[in-house]
């Protein structure tokens, strides 16, 4: 989309300053956050093709490191730190409150899209922000993880898994059950966990696409 500004930025979330990618196309009408799964970051490069997606359908995009460097060092040789669900969510809702305030996004109606581990973090995030977050998606999300969060969950919550990610496939329809929210579970035919098979992440891409653009709103599907 023309017009589109994308910068490198340090965003300020409780006590550390995380490093984060920004894009802003022209007129945007909305502002998703990522929240990087296992041992991922910014530079995911599944999450940046999903990225990319939202901001050609108008919506800016937020891909923010939930570790510093010390930390996501100390967490290479230990794996503590992507599972610790309160410390994770406490950067996501930090990075969510400041959006609509901070100049770049300010005004935009602020979604949250979570992989792996993160999907945990974006809900238990969203349940302490009713009616700040207003949407929600899940790509091989772990929501079980959120635990009696997913059940203050106020945001509409997609959840997006693959047809041959057993184990995540089970978790998943169990939340489902468990989210008082609306929410949906959309299952890709075929794809396992990292949604590598032809054409996977692009259906995961597709439907997240819907389903902001359906719940965000001043987007132009949005009820």
């Amino acid at each position: 989309m023309g017009g589109e500004q994308e910068s490198g930025v340090r965003i300020p979330a409780g006590d550390v300053v995380l490093d984060a990618d920004v894009a802003i196309p022209a007129q945007a009408i909305g502002v998703v956050l990522f929240a990087h799964g296992s041992g991922s970051g910014r530079h995911s490069l599944r999450n940046r093709y999903v990225a990319g997606e939202l901001r050609r359908a108008g919506l800016a995009t937020v891909l923010a490191d939930l570790l510093t460097p010390d930390e996501e060092r100390a967490d290479a040789r230990t794996g503590h730190l992507r599972f610790d669900i309160g410390l994770l969510s406490g950067r996501v809702g930090a990075l969510a409150d400041r959006l609509p305030e901070w100049e770049p996004t300010r005004g935009l109606a602020v979604g949250l899209f979570g992989a792996s581990t993160g999907a945990a973090a974006a809900l238990v995030a969203a349940a302490a922000r009713p009616g700040a977050v207003r949407a929600v998606v899940s790509r091989g999300g772990r929501p079980d993880l959120a635990g009696d969060a997913l059940r203050r969950v106020t945001a509409p919550t997609l959840l997006i898994v693959g047809e041959r990610d057993n184990i995540v496939l089970g978790l998943n329809e169990d939340a489902l059950d468990a989210l008082a929210a609306p929410a949906r579970l959309e299952i890709v035919p075929d794809a396992t966990h990292l949604f590598e098979e032809r054409g996977a992440l692009e259906a995961v891409a597709r439907l997240a696409r819907d389903w902001f653009r359906g719940h965000l709103p001043g987007a132009p599907d949005a009820d």
